[in-house]
This record gives structure tokens, sequence and C-alpha cells, in this order.
């Protein structure tokens, strides 16, 4: 799992959850507004709105919301405007963590940041302060398959990388080849659980006890703020760990 973060596997534990709390869709609306507005608002032509949109759609969004949310964004319905937002900061054990965000109130954003790092032993710092330490990746998130044929035909593809961890297999691409390396994927009969840009640390620190235990908390409180969409961080928690922690 070098260079992989394990916050994604916290995430997909924690998904349920955060289904029943409603967030998923709040956060996924905002994405494809904002997609909408940046690129336009047809999919065919916007590799971003392709991507949360196929995001909704795992999320088994309503097709009427997704439409009306891409309205919106693509200037066809009144609402308001997000703009996007990253802050950078330190969790324990000197985790560096990347917190991007859509925002309609930034000094209500970064103050709801602040208090979550402050809370749970982490400082938000100054920008620029961690992010030249992640690099932006495509990945392909995909269950229960078969690792050699998948790894034959991700790297066929043009893939970077194949990491394993529990069953769950991540596809690893640069930014620009996300979109077809998904395309021959889905081409070659695989199932997708999800594609997305992210960033990826190269570097990891391990963490245990009592400090997995609070940058866990930290994650998942920064995750449970509704201007933020992702955390990127580059802690290292064993299995058992995350066993006991989830």
């Amino acid at each position: 799992m070098s260079g992989h973060s394990k916050w994604a596997t916290i995430k997909r534990k924690k998904g349920a959850i955060d289904a029943k709390r409603g967030k998923v869709f709040t956060k996924i609306i905002r994405e494809i507004s904002t997609a909408a507005r940046l690129g336009g608002g047809q999919i065919d032509g916007n590799p971003r709105l392709r991507l949360v949109v196929d995001k909704a759609r795992a999320a088994n969004m309503p097709k009427e919301t997704i439409q009306r949310a891409i309205l919106k964004g693509a200037g066809g319905g009144e609402g308001t405007s997000f703009e996007e937002v990253v802050y950078e900061g330190y969790g324990p054990g000197g985790v560096a963590i990347l917190v991007e965000g859509l925002t309609d109130n930034r000094a209500r954003t970064v103050s709801e940041i602040r208090h979550c790092f402050s809370k749970h032993g982490g400082n938000l710092g100054a920008q620029g302060c961690v992010s030249h330490l992640f690099e932006k990746k495509g990945n392909i998130v995909l269950e229960g398959v078969d690792a050699d044929p998948l790894m034959e035909a991700a790297l066929e593809a043009g893939a970077d990388d194949v990491i394993e961890q529990d069953r769950v297999f991540t596809v690893v691409t640069r930014p620009n080849d996300l979109e077809s390396v998904k395309a021959a994927l889905e081409k070659a009969g695989f199932a997708l659980t999800s594609a997305e840009i992210t960033k990826q640390a190269a570097t990891q620190v391990p963490l245990t006890g009592d400090a997995a235990e609070s940058m866990v908390k930290l994650a998942e409180a920064l995750e449970d703020l509704d201007d933020v969409q992702n955390v990127h961080a580059n802690f290292d928690i064993s299995a058992e760990e995350l066993a006991r922690l989830t």
C-alpha cells in the first residue's frame, strides 16, 4: 500500500453511515453544479462532470436530481454558486492533510475546519505547507474481481499501477488517462465501484494507538462538514488498527 492513503478504505467502510446522514447527496450535488458551471452542462464534453455524474448514479441519486444540479450550475436555474477552496495542515503524528471544499462562505468554512483540527490534535497550516507532498492521480476502484485479468487489462490500457487491499483493487492512472483506462476496463467487462481524480502522497506516516485513533476522528470530523468534499492525508494505519477503529 506504499503511497496510497488508507482513508479511502475507511470511507468505504463508513459510507453507509454517511448515506443515512444525508450528506452524500448534498456533497455530490455541489460537485455537479460546480462542474457544470466551470465546464458546461454537456456530459460528453465535460470530463469532470461525467465523473461526478457517474458518482451520483453509483450513489443511486435520482435522474431528476442530477439534471436539476446540472441545470443550476450551467446557468439554467437559480441558486447558490459555490467556490472551490483548499486548506492544508498537520494531524496527529505530523500527518500531512489536504482538505478540498466547495463553499459559499469562506469565513464559515475556515472556522469550521480550524475547529476540527484543533479539537483532534491537529493544526491548520499556511497555504503550500503540505500540498507539495501530494500528486494528482486517477483512482479507479473495483471490488471482488480476479487480480490477474484486472492487472493485465489495466496495464494494457495505460494504468500506472494496481493496488490490492482486502480484495479491493485500486487502479492508479495519470489524471489525463483516467477516462481512457476507465472506458477500457468497462469494455473488458469489469464493474467499477468508483472512478475519480484524487491526491496521492508519495510518502506515508505510520500511526498506531492514540495517534491513529485521533487521526481517524479528525478525518471523519472534516469529512462530516458540509463544505468539505475530499480529505487527503498521508497516514498509514495497519489493517488490525483499522479493524479496531472502524
